[in-house]
Protein backbone atom coordinates (compact mmCIF):
# COMPACT_ATOMS: atom_id res chain seq x y z
CA UNK A 1 0.00 0.00 0.00
CA UNK A 2 1.41 3.36 -1.05
CA UNK A 3 1.57 5.83 1.78
CA UNK A 4 -0.27 9.11 1.39
CA UNK A 5 0.16 12.71 2.45
CA UNK A 6 -2.23 13.97 5.11
CA UNK A 7 -3.47 17.42 4.09
CA UNK A 8 -4.75 18.90 7.32
CA UNK A 9 -6.56 22.19 7.59
CA UNK A 10 -9.57 24.40 8.13
CA UNK A 11 -11.56 23.90 4.95
CA UNK A 12 -14.27 26.37 5.95
CA UNK A 13 -11.94 29.39 5.77
CA UNK A 14 -9.07 28.19 3.56
CA UNK A 15 -10.68 25.51 1.40
CA UNK A 16 -9.55 26.93 -1.95
CA UNK A 17 -5.93 27.09 -0.78
CA UNK A 18 -6.04 23.50 0.51
CA UNK A 19 -7.67 22.26 -2.71
CA UNK A 20 -4.84 23.90 -4.69
CA UNK A 21 -2.27 22.20 -2.43
CA UNK A 22 -4.00 18.82 -2.69
CA UNK A 23 -4.02 19.02 -6.49
CA UNK A 24 -0.30 19.87 -6.63
CA UNK A 25 0.55 16.80 -4.55
CA UNK A 26 -1.72 14.44 -6.47
CA UNK A 27 -0.34 15.68 -9.80
CA UNK A 28 2.96 14.14 -8.68
CA UNK A 29 1.33 10.73 -8.36
CA UNK A 30 1.11 10.85 -4.57
CA UNK A 31 -2.21 10.19 -2.85
CA UNK A 32 -3.69 12.49 -0.20
CA UNK A 33 -5.92 12.15 2.84
CA UNK A 34 -7.66 15.46 3.47
CA UNK A 35 -8.63 16.01 7.11
CA UNK A 36 -10.98 18.92 7.83
CA UNK A 37 -10.24 20.74 11.10
CA UNK A 38 -12.63 23.61 10.40
CA UNK A 39 -15.89 24.17 12.25
CA UNK A 40 -18.29 25.21 9.50
CA UNK A 41 -19.13 23.80 6.06
CA UNK A 42 -16.07 23.04 3.90
CA UNK A 43 -15.67 24.38 0.38
CA UNK A 44 -14.87 20.88 -0.92
CA UNK A 45 -15.44 17.36 0.40
CA UNK A 46 -12.61 16.02 2.60
CA UNK A 47 -11.69 12.38 3.24
CA UNK A 48 -12.16 12.89 6.99
CA UNK A 49 -14.95 15.32 7.87
CA UNK A 50 -14.98 17.89 10.64
CA UNK A 51 -17.81 15.88 12.20
CA UNK A 52 -15.50 12.84 12.46
CA UNK A 53 -12.73 15.00 13.92
CA UNK A 54 -15.15 16.40 16.48
CA UNK A 55 -16.44 12.95 17.43
CA UNK A 56 -12.89 11.69 17.92
CA UNK A 57 -12.57 14.24 20.73
CA UNK A 58 -16.03 13.47 22.10
CA UNK A 59 -17.36 16.91 21.17
CA UNK A 60 -20.61 18.10 19.59
CA UNK A 61 -20.02 19.94 16.31
CA UNK A 62 -23.45 21.61 16.37
CA UNK A 63 -22.74 22.99 19.83
CA UNK A 64 -19.32 24.25 18.79
CA UNK A 65 -20.93 26.07 15.89
CA UNK A 66 -23.60 27.57 18.11
CA UNK A 67 -21.21 28.92 20.75
CA UNK A 68 -18.44 29.61 18.23
CA UNK A 69 -15.68 30.33 20.76
CA UNK A 70 -12.43 30.45 18.81
CA UNK A 71 -10.25 29.12 21.62
CA UNK A 72 -12.53 26.17 22.30
CA UNK A 73 -12.86 25.42 18.59
CA UNK A 74 -9.10 25.36 18.03
CA UNK A 75 -8.44 23.18 21.08
CA UNK A 76 -11.18 20.69 20.21
CA UNK A 77 -10.20 20.30 16.57
CA UNK A 78 -6.46 20.06 17.26
CA UNK A 79 -7.03 17.25 19.77
CA UNK A 80 -9.53 15.42 17.60
CA UNK A 81 -7.35 15.72 14.50
CA UNK A 82 -4.35 14.39 16.44
CA UNK A 83 -6.30 11.26 17.34
CA UNK A 84 -7.48 10.77 13.76
CA UNK A 85 -3.99 11.20 12.26
CA UNK A 86 -2.41 8.96 14.88
CA UNK A 87 -4.83 6.18 13.96
CA UNK A 88 -4.05 6.64 10.27
CA UNK A 89 -0.33 6.48 11.07
CA UNK A 90 -0.74 3.27 13.09
CA UNK A 91 -2.52 1.71 10.09
CA UNK A 92 0.52 2.53 7.95
CA UNK A 93 -1.29 5.00 5.72
CA UNK A 94 0.69 8.17 6.51
CA UNK A 95 3.78 8.95 4.45
CA UNK A 96 3.86 12.62 5.43
CA UNK A 97 1.74 15.55 6.54
CA UNK A 98 1.33 19.12 5.30
CA UNK A 99 -0.73 22.09 6.37
CA UNK A 100 -0.99 25.86 6.03
CA UNK A 101 -2.53 28.69 7.94
CA UNK A 102 -2.26 31.67 10.23
CA UNK A 103 -1.72 31.45 13.96
CA UNK A 104 -4.86 29.39 14.66
CA UNK A 105 -4.46 26.95 11.80
CA UNK A 106 -0.74 26.64 12.50
CA UNK A 107 -1.46 25.81 16.15
CA UNK A 108 -3.81 23.01 15.11
CA UNK A 109 -1.39 21.61 12.54
CA UNK A 110 1.68 21.89 14.77
CA UNK A 111 -0.03 20.02 17.61
CA UNK A 112 -0.94 17.18 15.27
CA UNK A 113 2.53 17.06 13.72
CA UNK A 114 4.19 16.99 17.13
CA UNK A 115 2.37 13.72 17.92
CA UNK A 116 4.00 11.95 14.96
CA UNK A 117 7.43 10.31 15.29
CA UNK A 118 10.68 11.92 14.21
CA UNK A 119 11.32 10.98 10.59
CA UNK A 120 7.75 11.36 9.32
CA UNK A 121 7.96 14.31 6.86
CA UNK A 122 6.12 17.36 8.21
CA UNK A 123 5.72 20.69 6.37
CA UNK A 124 3.83 23.67 7.76
CA UNK A 125 3.32 26.72 5.53
CA UNK A 126 2.56 29.53 7.96
CA UNK A 127 2.24 33.26 8.33
CA UNK A 128 4.13 32.70 11.60
CA UNK A 129 7.12 31.10 9.87
CA UNK A 130 9.45 34.11 10.00
CA UNK A 131 9.35 34.70 13.76
CA UNK A 132 9.97 32.52 16.80
CA UNK A 133 8.78 29.14 15.54
CA UNK A 134 9.72 27.19 18.68
CA UNK A 135 6.08 26.88 19.92
CA UNK A 136 5.14 25.28 16.60
CA UNK A 137 8.20 23.08 16.07
CA UNK A 138 8.59 21.92 19.67
CA UNK A 139 11.10 19.08 19.66
CA UNK A 140 10.01 17.50 16.37
CA UNK A 141 11.37 17.76 12.82
CA UNK A 142 8.70 20.13 11.52
CA UNK A 143 9.74 22.13 8.47
CA UNK A 144 8.17 25.58 8.58
CA UNK A 145 7.88 27.60 5.39
CA UNK A 146 7.03 31.28 5.63
CA UNK A 147 3.96 32.02 3.52
CA UNK A 148 5.16 35.60 2.75
CA UNK A 149 1.53 36.72 2.36
CA UNK A 150 -1.52 35.92 4.44
CA UNK A 151 -3.35 32.72 3.58
CA UNK A 152 -6.45 34.62 2.50
CA UNK A 153 -7.18 33.88 -1.13
CA UNK A 154 -5.03 32.49 -3.92
CA UNK A 155 -2.72 34.92 -5.68
CA UNK A 156 0.49 34.67 -7.68
CA UNK A 157 2.74 34.80 -4.63
CA UNK A 158 0.80 32.27 -2.56
CA UNK A 159 0.50 29.91 -5.57
CA UNK A 160 4.30 29.89 -5.86
CA UNK A 161 4.73 29.15 -2.16
CA UNK A 162 2.09 26.41 -2.09
CA UNK A 163 3.45 24.84 -5.27
CA UNK A 164 6.91 24.61 -3.74
CA UNK A 165 5.50 23.15 -0.53
CA UNK A 166 3.35 20.62 -2.37
CA UNK A 167 6.21 19.50 -4.61
CA UNK A 168 8.48 19.22 -1.56
CA UNK A 169 6.21 16.94 0.46
CA UNK A 170 5.30 14.88 -2.63
CA UNK A 171 8.96 14.49 -3.55
CA UNK A 172 9.93 13.36 -0.06
CA UNK A 173 7.10 10.83 0.24
CA UNK A 174 7.59 9.49 -3.29
CA UNK A 175 11.35 9.03 -2.90
CA UNK A 176 11.69 8.15 0.77
CA UNK A 177 12.87 4.62 1.45
CA UNK A 178 13.65 2.81 4.66
CA UNK A 179 16.94 4.03 6.10
CA UNK A 180 19.22 1.30 7.40
CA UNK A 181 19.47 1.88 11.11
CA UNK A 182 22.49 1.20 13.27
CA UNK A 183 22.13 -1.71 15.65
CA UNK A 184 24.57 -0.12 18.09
CA UNK A 185 23.16 1.11 21.41
CA UNK A 186 22.66 4.88 21.44
CA UNK A 187 24.23 7.32 23.89
CA UNK A 188 22.97 10.92 24.25
CA UNK A 189 25.61 13.57 24.93
CA UNK A 190 25.45 17.35 25.41
CA UNK A 191 27.99 19.78 24.01
CA UNK A 192 28.76 23.49 23.72
CA UNK A 193 31.65 25.06 21.81
CA UNK A 194 33.48 25.52 25.11
CA UNK A 195 33.17 21.81 26.02
CA UNK A 196 33.88 20.40 22.56
CA UNK A 197 37.31 18.85 23.39
CA UNK A 198 35.77 16.96 26.31
CA UNK A 199 32.78 15.65 24.38
CA UNK A 200 34.89 14.73 21.35
CA UNK A 201 37.27 12.61 23.42
CA UNK A 202 34.41 10.91 25.25
CA UNK A 203 32.48 10.32 22.02
CA UNK A 204 35.49 8.72 20.31
CA UNK A 205 36.03 6.37 23.26
CA UNK A 206 32.38 5.32 23.33
CA UNK A 207 32.32 4.75 19.57
CA UNK A 208 35.45 2.59 19.81
CA UNK A 209 33.61 0.52 22.40
CA UNK A 210 30.56 -0.23 20.30
CA UNK A 211 28.21 2.66 21.01
CA UNK A 212 26.72 5.29 18.71
CA UNK A 213 26.78 8.77 20.22
CA UNK A 214 24.11 11.35 19.42
CA UNK A 215 25.38 14.83 20.37
CA UNK A 216 22.94 17.60 21.26
CA UNK A 217 23.95 21.25 21.14
CA UNK A 218 22.99 22.72 24.53
CA UNK A 219 21.09 25.65 23.04
CA UNK A 220 17.77 25.22 24.81
CA UNK A 221 16.04 23.47 21.93
CA UNK A 222 18.85 20.91 21.99
CA UNK A 223 18.24 20.08 25.63
CA UNK A 224 14.49 19.89 25.12
CA UNK A 225 14.93 17.56 22.15
CA UNK A 226 17.25 15.31 24.10
CA UNK A 227 14.89 15.14 27.10
CA UNK A 228 12.01 14.21 24.77
CA UNK A 229 13.98 11.47 23.04
CA UNK A 230 15.23 10.06 26.35
CA UNK A 231 11.61 9.83 27.53
CA UNK A 232 10.71 8.08 24.26
CA UNK A 233 13.24 5.33 25.02
CA UNK A 234 15.85 6.05 22.37
CA UNK A 235 18.93 5.90 24.58
CA UNK A 236 20.86 3.25 26.48
CA UNK A 237 22.77 5.87 28.41
CA UNK A 238 23.23 9.63 28.79
CA UNK A 239 26.50 11.57 28.99
CA UNK A 240 25.17 14.94 30.12
CA UNK A 241 28.46 16.83 30.17
CA UNK A 242 27.06 20.27 29.35
CA UNK A 243 24.29 21.35 31.71
CA UNK A 244 24.64 25.06 30.87
CA UNK A 245 21.00 25.48 29.85
CA UNK A 246 20.17 25.73 33.54
CA UNK A 247 22.15 29.01 33.70
CA UNK A 248 19.81 30.58 31.18
CA UNK A 249 16.74 29.12 32.88
CA UNK A 250 17.82 30.52 36.26
CA UNK A 251 19.25 33.90 35.27
CA UNK A 252 17.18 34.78 32.21
CA UNK A 253 19.36 33.99 29.20
CA UNK A 254 18.12 33.12 25.75
CA UNK A 255 19.07 29.42 25.59
CA UNK A 256 17.03 27.87 28.39
CA UNK A 257 15.59 24.38 28.07
CA UNK A 258 12.81 24.79 30.63
CA UNK A 259 12.32 23.55 34.18
CA UNK A 260 12.26 19.85 33.27
CA UNK A 261 15.84 19.71 32.02
CA UNK A 262 17.64 16.79 33.74
CA UNK A 263 14.36 15.01 34.55
CA UNK A 264 14.06 12.42 31.78
CA UNK A 265 17.08 10.21 32.48
CA UNK A 266 16.72 10.52 36.25
CA UNK A 267 13.01 9.69 36.39
CA UNK A 268 13.25 7.13 33.59
CA UNK A 269 16.05 5.14 35.19
CA UNK A 270 18.40 5.60 32.22
CA UNK A 271 22.08 5.22 33.25
CA UNK A 272 23.66 8.67 33.25
CA UNK A 273 26.86 10.53 33.91
CA UNK A 274 26.35 14.25 34.52
CA UNK A 275 28.79 17.16 34.82
CA UNK A 276 28.99 20.95 35.05
CA UNK A 277 29.91 21.93 31.49
CA UNK A 278 29.60 25.67 30.77
CA UNK A 279 27.87 26.52 34.05
CA UNK A 280 30.09 29.60 34.02
CA UNK A 281 27.96 31.36 31.41
CA UNK A 282 24.58 32.84 30.59
CA UNK A 283 23.80 33.38 26.89
CA UNK A 284 22.45 36.50 25.23
CA UNK A 285 22.27 37.72 21.64
CA UNK A 286 24.30 40.67 20.30
CA UNK A 287 25.79 42.99 22.94
CA UNK A 288 23.06 45.60 22.54
CA UNK A 289 20.37 43.02 23.42
CA UNK A 290 21.72 42.31 26.93
CA UNK A 291 19.19 43.59 29.51
CA UNK A 292 20.27 46.80 31.25
CA UNK A 293 19.94 45.20 34.69
CA UNK A 294 23.11 43.21 34.01
CA UNK A 295 25.25 46.30 33.42
CA UNK A 296 28.69 45.99 35.02
CA UNK A 297 28.82 42.17 34.86
CA UNK A 298 31.69 40.20 33.31
CA UNK A 299 30.88 39.75 29.60
CA UNK A 300 32.63 37.94 26.78
CA UNK A 301 31.68 38.50 23.15
CA UNK A 302 31.70 34.99 21.70
CA UNK A 303 30.81 36.27 18.21
CA UNK A 304 28.67 38.98 16.64
CA UNK A 305 25.43 37.22 17.58
CA UNK A 306 26.33 35.65 20.96
CA UNK A 307 27.32 37.47 24.15
CA UNK A 308 28.25 35.45 27.24
CA UNK A 309 27.90 36.63 30.84
CA UNK A 310 29.86 35.07 33.71
CA UNK A 311 27.70 33.49 36.42
CA UNK A 312 28.22 34.84 39.94
CA UNK A 313 28.98 32.90 43.12
CA UNK A 314 25.40 33.45 44.27
CA UNK A 315 24.00 32.13 40.97
CA UNK A 316 26.35 29.15 41.11
CA UNK A 317 25.17 28.28 44.60
CA UNK A 318 21.61 28.17 43.29
CA UNK A 319 22.66 26.19 40.20
CA UNK A 320 24.39 23.63 42.38
CA UNK A 321 21.27 23.27 44.48
CA UNK A 322 18.95 22.85 41.49
CA UNK A 323 21.17 20.47 39.54
CA UNK A 324 22.11 18.46 42.62
CA UNK A 325 18.45 17.88 43.47
CA UNK A 326 17.53 17.10 39.86
CA UNK A 327 20.19 14.41 39.53
CA UNK A 328 19.32 13.03 42.96
CA UNK A 329 15.92 12.03 41.55
CA UNK A 330 17.73 9.19 39.76
CA UNK A 331 16.11 5.78 40.02
CA UNK A 332 18.78 4.21 37.82
CA UNK A 333 22.58 4.10 37.89
CA UNK A 334 24.03 7.62 38.00
CA UNK A 335 27.30 9.43 38.62
CA UNK A 336 28.16 13.12 38.86
CA UNK A 337 31.61 14.43 37.93
CA UNK A 338 33.18 17.66 39.18
CA UNK A 339 36.27 19.09 37.39
CA UNK A 340 38.05 21.09 40.08
CA UNK A 341 40.15 23.11 37.60
CA UNK A 342 37.36 24.66 35.52
CA UNK A 343 34.02 24.06 33.83
CA UNK A 344 34.58 25.44 30.32
CA UNK A 345 37.23 26.47 27.82
CA UNK A 346 37.12 30.07 29.09
CA UNK A 347 37.00 29.13 32.77
CA UNK A 348 40.71 28.40 32.96
CA UNK A 349 43.96 30.11 33.93
CA UNK A 350 44.49 33.18 31.77
CA UNK A 351 40.97 33.06 30.33
CA UNK A 352 38.20 35.69 30.78
CA UNK A 353 35.79 33.58 32.85
CA UNK A 354 38.29 32.10 35.30
CA UNK A 355 36.31 32.11 38.54
CA UNK A 356 37.83 30.33 41.51
CA UNK A 357 35.25 31.62 43.99
CA UNK A 358 32.35 31.12 41.58
CA UNK A 359 33.34 27.52 40.89
CA UNK A 360 33.90 26.89 44.58
CA UNK A 361 30.35 28.04 45.31
CA UNK A 362 29.03 25.71 42.61
CA UNK A 363 30.97 22.70 43.80
CA UNK A 364 30.06 23.22 47.47
CA UNK A 365 26.37 23.47 46.59
CA UNK A 366 26.58 20.27 44.57
CA UNK A 367 28.27 18.45 47.45
CA UNK A 368 25.46 19.54 49.77
CA UNK A 369 22.59 18.67 47.43
CA UNK A 370 23.62 15.46 45.68
CA UNK A 371 22.27 12.39 47.44
CA UNK A 372 25.32 10.12 47.42
CA UNK A 373 23.10 7.16 48.30
CA UNK A 374 21.66 7.45 44.80
CA UNK A 375 24.38 9.20 42.81
CA UNK A 376 28.11 8.48 42.86
CA UNK A 377 29.95 11.82 43.29
CA UNK A 378 33.39 11.90 41.68
CA UNK A 379 35.74 14.89 41.98
CA UNK A 380 38.86 15.08 39.83
CA UNK A 381 41.65 17.62 40.03
CA UNK A 382 41.38 18.24 36.31
CA UNK A 383 39.86 20.74 33.86
CA UNK A 384 36.66 19.68 32.09
CA UNK A 385 38.44 19.61 28.72
CA UNK A 386 41.36 17.48 29.94
CA UNK A 387 41.53 14.18 28.10
CA UNK A 388 41.75 12.21 31.36
CA UNK A 389 38.54 13.82 32.62
CA UNK A 390 36.62 13.00 29.45
CA UNK A 391 37.80 9.40 29.44
CA UNK A 392 36.91 8.97 33.12
CA UNK A 393 33.32 10.03 32.42
CA UNK A 394 33.01 7.83 29.33
CA UNK A 395 34.39 4.78 31.13
CA UNK A 396 32.10 5.37 34.08
CA UNK A 397 29.06 5.53 31.80
CA UNK A 398 29.98 2.18 30.21
CA UNK A 399 30.35 0.76 33.71
CA UNK A 400 26.92 2.05 34.75
CA UNK A 401 25.28 0.68 31.60
CA UNK A 402 26.85 -2.74 32.14
CA UNK A 403 25.59 -2.86 35.71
Amino acid sequence: MSKKVVVLGTLDTKGNEFKFLKDIIEAQGVGTIVVDAGIFEPTFTPDVSNLEVCKAQGADLAKLREVNDRGTNVLTMMQGAAKIVNELYKKGEVGGIISLGGSGGSSIAAHVMQQLPVGVPKILVSTMGAGDVSPYVGVKDIMMMYSIVDVAGLNNILREILTNAGLAIAGIVKNKSEIEKSTKPLIAATMFGVTTPCVTTAREYLEENGYEVVVFHATGSGGKSMEGLISSGYFTGVLDITTTEWCDELVGGVLNAGPHRLDAASLGGVPQVVSVGALDMVNFGPVDTVPAKFEGRNFYVHNSTVTLMRTTAEENTKLGEIIGKKVSQSIGNAAFFIPLKGVSMIDAVGMPFLGVEEDKALFNALRKNIDTNKVELIELDLHINDKEYALAMAKKLVELINK
